[in-house]
């Protein structure tokens, strides 16, 4: 059986995007991003599911870092849209209730609903994690805020469902392999991730990226990020429309190098339906 590696506790929703895309696979928690990477490494799961961003709160943190360092692949990406459910134990209300539990970042994707209930947002590691610490209080008066599977999981009452701000609150992950060769170009849309570091120059940056947009290649991830504590040394990570085995994008690849000191491609795989507004799973 093919087992999914993710990060944080079971119920959260890196487990829930490991479901809904492998629902025939095995799953297996992980304390960081680095023990999901380590665990596809070392053979224990044979794929790690890990969020790369989020519509509401952006680049999710240290995944710029690690990806480039890694000898894992990207394979393919899933798109999982954000629900969060308040929850407490059997009995508890919401007119009873004085703290919420939760991540910093679902908690500030609920600020709404908290501020209009007068509950006091405290911050836990993990959203499935704030959903067992609260079973495991058994005081009616803390509740947590997380993915629904975290309310089946450790026999939680649900208070209010889709409790987020933003209704299309929605989180891309990627998904981790050993490394194994490109799928063949043709045959449905793809992307290809890559990151590069430009050359001290003057309007490096504007060159490098000019093949893309006269070769026709759709650039729909551009992020920059310090590298090796120096403000002027800067990597980009970029995600683009096609395959460096299609005419456009191996001339703008081409052009590329001639103005980059480092160019690694992170991974070719099929683009998701959801890319391009569709609800395919």
């Amino acid at each position: 059986m093919t087992t999914v590696a993710y990060q944080g506790e079971p119920g959260a929703n890196s487990h829930m995007a490991a479901i809904e895309a492998f629902p025939q696979a095995g799953t297996l928690a992980c304390a960081t991003f680095e023990d999901a990477f380590a665990a596809v490494t070392s053979g224990e799961a044979d794929l790690a599911m890990i969020p790369i961003d989020n519509t509401v709160a952006g680049r999710v943190a240290d995944i710029h870092l690690l990806l480039p360092d890694t000898s894992l692949q990207i394979i393919g990406e899933h798109f999982l849209r954000i629900r969060f459910s308040l929850m407490g134990i059997p009995g508890a209300t919401l007119e009873g209730a004085r703290e919420v539990h939760s991540h910093v970042h679902a908690l500030a994707q609920c600020r709404g609903f908290i501020r209009e209930h007068g509950l006091t947002p405290v911050v836990a590691g993990d959203t499935a994690g704030s959903a067992r610490e609260v079973a495991e209080w058994a005081d009616p008066a803390k509740l947590s805020i997380a993915p629904p599977l975290a309310a089946e999981r450790y026999g939680l009452a649900v208070l209010a469902n889709d409790i987020e701000d933003h209704q299309h609150n929605t989180t891309r992950f990627v998904v981790l392999a050993p490394p194994r060769e490109y799928p063949q170009a043709g045959g449905g849309p793809f992307v290809t991730s890559f990151v590069f570091r430009v050359r001290n120059i003057p309007a490096a940056l504007y060159k490098a990226l000019g093949g893309f947009a006269t070769n026709g290649v759709n650039m729909t991830r551009l992020e920059s990020y310090m590298v090796e504590g120096k403000f002027a040394a800067t990597m980009f990570m970029v995600d683009v429309e096609g395959h460096p085995d299609e005419p456009p994008l191996a001339r703008a690849l081409e052009e590329l190098t001639f103005f980059s000191t480092e160019l690694r491609i992170l991974g070719v795989f099929p683009a998701h339906p959801r890319r391009f507004g569709g609800h395919g799973a």
